[in-house]
């Protein structure tokens, strides 16, 4: 009898499990590569073209003043996964993988914290970084795995004829030729993620889809590059004096990198081709991102569904004299960001917020509790009332003890060697005039240094790439020792 009562007890315990678990909405987190503030609703540029994103800001809640944690791929996106800091955890770099990282040996990330609370968890594309977690350990993060999103599509040799910084490397090429876009690895993947939905997943789902474009390299099909005419391209707007007012260490943090400096691209006549080529690879993305978005209310998924959208962090396209990410100025670290869904209210917040939120958010909005080790804030609040205040600002790091604070008004840079940036963003939102040594705003430098993170973790066993460090007085550049003296431009 005993036995009995216990087994029905457990079946009881069971069954409100599941009961609680089926109301909970799905989540459909959609991520895009290397995707700046060049979107429609970011007004980042005045010519794109990025209509499906742009409908689902209206449908949701757009935050424009949101922010990366890292400019680079593997850190910010182990900073989103696992609800911690860069500066708590030492991933800086390209590698390692998380889990070599002592303090996120153990830690739960997002979508096993979703698995284990009776979410049905799916995922293809570019999530986590280079192709982790390693294949043995896949099952325990997600139910499903579908399709790398990779650069299926790649012409015979590279497009752009003159050889690119450090190495020529292969991805660090744009232009069209002639194939389709059905051939493309982020149109695969799209298509995975549709077949998914029409087959009506179990639900609660957590569904992941991360697509590779506008990342190099930039290749799209004619179409998307006829959006753009390049006899009426919109060139950023770069002042000469861009870095005239810029500590020299700012260089440190994109010393040797394969992405050219401007003034290779303006050498070779290749910086009207890039943009475009980002500009078109974008607008691609955008249109596959509609396809997923559209199958979630095919499939009568909409009004039980919350979609979130990010990007890993942004992309310079001349902006300070540099193309790609590294740094810790607004075109590195602003991303796009916003939520639709049950009861998310339609709303544009301008408050500062981090990537680092997303994971106590999207617990909250599933009524799950939020682990204690989480850094970030939920966005619960703002996403019922986009107007509603947040006292933190949003932090983002690039290798030891080098971060930018953000507010509603300011950016404050701080670097590891002590010089800094101040920005009044208000008046100076292009970032163009360093306020740092204006005794005048010494205490607006006060106010925001008391953001700055106290300690920064060392770099966790294995890192290297684009990692900037010092030892015992010296500095080094991805293992190697720096020639300082060395001219940069």
């Amino acid at each position: 009898m005993a036995r009995a009562f216990s087994v029905f007890i457990a079946l009881a315990l069971l069954w409100g499990h599941s009961l609680q678990a089926a109301e909970r909405p799905n989540i459909v987190m959609i991520v895009v590569d290397d995707l700046n503030d060049w979107v429609g609703c970011l007004e980042g540029h005045p010519q794109v073209q990025t209509p499906h994103m742009d409908a689902l800001a209206g449908r949701g809640t757009l935050f424009t003043n949101a922010h990366c944690q890292a400019p680079l791929c593997n850190p910010s996106r182990t900073s989103v996964l696992t609800g911690r800091r860069p500066s708590s955890t030492g991933i800086y770099a390209l590698e390692p993988w998380l889990r070599e990282s002592p303090v996120l040996k153990d830690c739960v990330t997002l979508p096993q914290y979703f698995k284990q609370n009776g979410y049905r968890t799916l995922t293809a594309g570019k999530i986590f970084h280079a192709g982790w977690p390693p294949k043995p350990e896949r099952a325990s993060y997600y139910d499903v795995w579908g399709p790398t999103s990779s650069h299926r599509d790649k012409p015979a040799k590279k497009i752009v004829a003159a050889p690119t910084p450090d190495g020529n490397h292969p991805a660090v090429d744009w232009g069209t030729f002639p194939h389709r876009d059905e051939d493309k690895g982020d149109y695969i993947l799209a298509s995975w993620a549709v077949e998914q939905l029409q087959s009506k997943p179990a639900e609660p789902f957590f569904l992941s889809v991360g697509f590779s474009l506008p990342h190099v390299p930039c290749y799209a099909t004619q179409q998307w590059f006829d959006l753009y005419p390049a006899d009426t391209l919109i060139l950023p707007t770069v002042p000469t004096s861009d870095r005239s007012d810029v500590p020299n260490f700012a260089w440190r943090l994109n010393w040797k990198l394969p992405e050219p400096r401007l003034s290779w691209l303006q050498q070779n006549k290749e910086w009207e081709n890039l943009v475009r080529a980002y500009l078109a690879s974008t607008s691609f993305v955008d249109s596959q991102i509609g396809r997923v978005v559209d199958a979630v209310s095919a499939q009568g998924l909409a009004e039980k569904s919350i979609i979130v959208l990010w990007s890993d962090h942004g992309w310079h396209l001349g902006e300070k004299g540099i193309t790609g990410k590294n740094s810790l100025w607004r075109e590195s670290t602003r991303v796009p960001l916003m939520f639709a869904g049950p009861g998310i209210a339609q709303g544009i917040c301008r408050e500062p917020v981090e990537l680092l939120d997303l994971y106590p958010t999207l617990c909250e909005l599933c009524s799950l509790p939020v682990p204690v080790q989480l850094e970030g804030h939920s966005l619960a609040p703002q996403l019922k009332d986009s107007r509603t205040s947040r006292p933190w600002p949003a932090i983002t790091t690039q290798s030891p003890n080098n971060h930018s604070v953000v507010t509603r008004d300011w950016r404050y840079i701080r670097y590891a060697d002590g010089s800094d940036e101040l920005y009044d963003t208000t008046a100076d939102r292009r970032e163009w005039t360093n306020l740092a040594n204006d005794p005048a705003y010494a205490e607006q430098k006060r106010s925001l240094a008391k953001w700055l993170p106290v300690d920064s973790a060392p770099p966790a066993p294995g890192s290297k790439s684009r990692l900037l460090e010092q030892r015992e007085g010296v500095w080094y550049w991805q293992g190697e020792a720096m020639n300082l003296d060395e001219p940069r431009e």
